[in-house]
């Protein structure tokens, strides 16, 4: 056996609360890797529902990784949400039409910040907020409830509002070596191999695994 199926949405029997969100997703602008779940008694289907302001007419994109573990209430805030703000009041009155559209913002005066990218092997806590193009590195652990509004360095560990580095995982050095690793991309016959390896501490080891 080489674990679950990724095709299945709820890998887990009798733990419908889990789910592999790949299987789920519609909207071709939200692109989620093999084996990430969500993790929602009331409804871990309904990803997207956490994804918000993510107006097709934008044009960004939610890029998810491989193995990432999204806890409930975790959302996205995509670039939909932004007002201008060059000018005195940020209120949006082109929405409402009647003579308003005349205060439509011309293109490039609305922030736009690019896609959100979440690497692969990333741990999103319960009910955190990530905000509009952020990118959050490979190994990563974001605690729960944090407001991610800047880049998370790859294996760190973020918190807080705003989230700021808590800690490092590893060191700098040691860090290159796994990125260089990437284990994640490896067939997974080779993951389920070298499972005890990849939950361990030992790099060394997992570079060894990687080159046989």
């Amino acid at each position: 056996m080489n674990g679950p199926d990724p095709r299945d949405p709820h890998p887990m029997a009798g733990f419908p609360q889990v789910c592999f969100i790949k299987n789920t997703i519609a909207n071709p602008n939200i692109i989620v890797g093999d084996y990430t779940y969500y993790d929602d008694p009331d409804d871990a289907e309904g990803f997207e529902r956490n994804v918000l302001y993510h107006f097709p007419f934008v044009g960004d994109r939610l890029v998810i990784g491989k193995f990432c573990a999204i806890a409930r209430g975790v959302r996205f805030i995509m670039n939909g949400a932004n007002h201008k703000m060059s000018g005195i009041s940020t209120y949006p009155f082109q929405i409402f039409g009647n003579g308003w559209e005349a205060a439509a913002p011309a293109d490039g005066e609305l922030p736009y910040k690019g896609d959100t990218v979440i690497g692969n092997d990333v741990w999103i806590g319960y009910d955190s907020l990530v905000m509009p193009g952020v990118h959050i590195g490979n190994g990563a652990i974001v605690a729960a409830r944090s407001v991610v509004v800047n880049d998370v360095p790859a294996y760190s560990v973020v918190g807080g509002n705003p989230a700021r580095v808590i800690k490092p995982r590893f060191a700098a050095d040691v860090v290159a070596r796994l990125e260089a690793v990437a284990w994640w991309d490896w067939p997974i016959e080779k993951v389920t191999q070298h499972l005890r390896v990849i939950v361990s501490g030992d790099v060394d080891a997992l570079e060894a695994c990687a080159g046989a």
